[in-house]
């Protein structure tokens, strides 16, 4: 028997065919969170572009109060006040002040903001009772961007923070890849999509509809969700379907050895390159890897835990490469066992888990494949050696579900 693959030479045969996005569209600011800067985002201006208060206070030279207190106030001739959007010229002189607004333009000549907390709230003169260093509570051209520099590099996946900087440059749109546009195929004769009636003998297609919310979830496109029954000519179809909407494609069902395991001889019969054939991980053994007119095609179990799991392996590292940024890579963390798992299994194996603050547990003592129920009470996999027997103290390494935010195990709230 050939000897299984360990699963990281499989994602690498994977991710070594994987080319990366080269299709950018121009999308608005406030949409582009969550998407992959297309090129560097150089500062077209100073920000701000105006010397501007930080406080609600006085503008003055800090010299000029610089023996304040509240024994001897020094006294300024207010000559003038600025709102946030006011602009205008003042001549500074000596021993004066201007009434200022949190974000009002600084005039020339003052160099520093005292806070009116610290001033007797004059109006025509203000007694300030308090010495500030120059530039205190005072915002210079460019504190935050100087013209010229780059201020976002290409590849950057966008979060809100980033929407809020390219607004504070005045641009309106920016220009990101496009997003992987993905084909889901579910094989089975057996399978009825949710909403239609279950006839004897048939189950609702649950695993389809897994993988493309988690992978709608990462900004990524769903092109096509379909169903099709265990015949190779129907089978055939839809992957040519697939193959020309999509960058990447995924199946699942078919693969293991039944009368009716349909997906690698029908991708033989195309022509697929096979990247890989049953690697040494449980559950999902039988997960094959292909290439096909230059896409890869992951052909998952139909069973929805062992898909899931190996659909986490390849698929975001995948998208990874595509998408030219780590932030879609799956994470792979240490972390102490707090349950008992007394099985030695002779396979490397994922075991569903949850892990926090440096801890993982085993909220559940089922393990099947076919079931994903307690797969809502879990964030994570511990990845467990073949043969390794563990017990509570020992450090596991566990790997994240990609989208491990929402649901949590245990809610406690002090």
């Amino acid at each position: 028997m050939e000897k299984r693959l360990e699963i990281e030479e499989c994602r690498s045969r994977i991710t070594s065919c994987i080319s990366p996005q080269a299709e950018t569209e121009d999308v608005d600011v406030s949409d582009c969170a969550g998407r992959v800067l297309a090129n560097e985002v150089t500062a077209g201006m100073m920000v701000p572009p105006f010397p501007k208060s930080a406080m609600d206070g006085y503008a003055v030279r800090a010299d000029d109060i610089k023996c304040a207190d509240r024994k001897e106030p020094a006294v300024l001739r207010v000559v003038g006040e600025l709102l946030a959007g006011d602009y205008k010229e003042i001549s500074f002189e000596p021993f004066t002040a201007v009434r200022v607004m949190t974000g009002a333009f600084i005039p020339d000549g003052y160099d520093a903001v005292i806070r009116q907390e610290d001033t007797d709230l004059g109006m025509q003169s203000v007694s300030v009772y308090s010495s500030v260093r120059p530039y205190t509570n005072y915002c210079r051209v460019g504190e935050d961007i100087k013209e010229g520099e780059t201020v976002i590099p290409k590849n950057t996946r966008l979060r809100p923070c980033h929407a809020g900087l390219l607004a504070s440059l005045g641009l309106e749109r920016v220009r990101v890849y496009r997003p992987a546009k993905i084909a889901i195929i579910s094989t089975g004769t057996e399978l009825t999509e949710p909403g239609a009636d279950l006839a004897p003998g048939r189950i609702y297609n649950s695993i389809a509809y897994m993988l493309a919310a988690s992978i709608k979830a990462e900004g990524l496109t769903v092109v096509s969700m379909e169903t099709c029954a265990d015949d190779e000519q129907l089978l055939e179809e839809r992957l040519n379907r697939a193959l020309c909407a999509a960058d990447f494609v995924i199946t699942t069902g078919g693969v293991s050895v039944g009368k009716r395991d349909i997906v690698p001889g029908v991708l033989g019969h195309m022509g697929a390159e096979e990247l890989f054939r049953r690697a040494n991980i449980q559950p999902g053994t039988p997960t094959l890897a292909s290439v096909l007119n230059g896409k890869v095609i992951l052909s998952l179990s139909g069973n929805p835990y062992a898909a899931m799991a190996n659909f986490e392996l390849y698929f975001w590292p995948s998208m990874a490469v595509f998408m030219q940024n780590l932030s879609f890579d799956i994470k792979v963390a240490d972390a102490v066992l707090k349950s008992e798992y007394n099985k030695i299994n002779k396979m490397r194996r994922l075991i569903r888990a949850y892990a926090s603050d440096g801890e993982v547990v085993i909220p559940s003592p089922v393990h099947a494949s076919s079931v994903i129920r307690n797969l809502t009470e879990c964030n994570c996999f511990i990845d467990l050696e073949g043969g390794r027997g563990v017990k509570q103290g020992d450090t596991v390494r566990v790997i994240y579900f990609k989208n491990q935010n929402g649901s949590v195990y245990k809610w406690n709230r002090a």
